[in-house]
């Protein structure tokens, strides 16, 4: 597989919107105790899925249109 290097900036960009989402994750749950946590926790997990899913398909569009 080769891969040039405007696609090597996307793929950093991608990991950089990855830590992003993990962030904002973090972020929504860390001082969060008892019903408070498990309601937004459930939410918030249902996004940075949703989110993750999206980022792996345009990261793996990357890696077919690559080889």
């Amino acid at each position: 597989m080769t891969t040039t290097a405007p696609d090597l900036d996307k793929l950093r960009e991608l990991e950089d919107f990855t830590r992003r989402a993990w962030m904002i994750y973090n972020e929504s749950v860390r001082d969060l105790e008892g019903d408070e946590y498990e309601r937004v926790e459930s939410d918030s997990w249902t996004e940075l899925q949703r989110e993750l899913r999206r980022l792996e398909r345009r990261k793996a569009s990357l890696t077919q249109n690559s080889t």
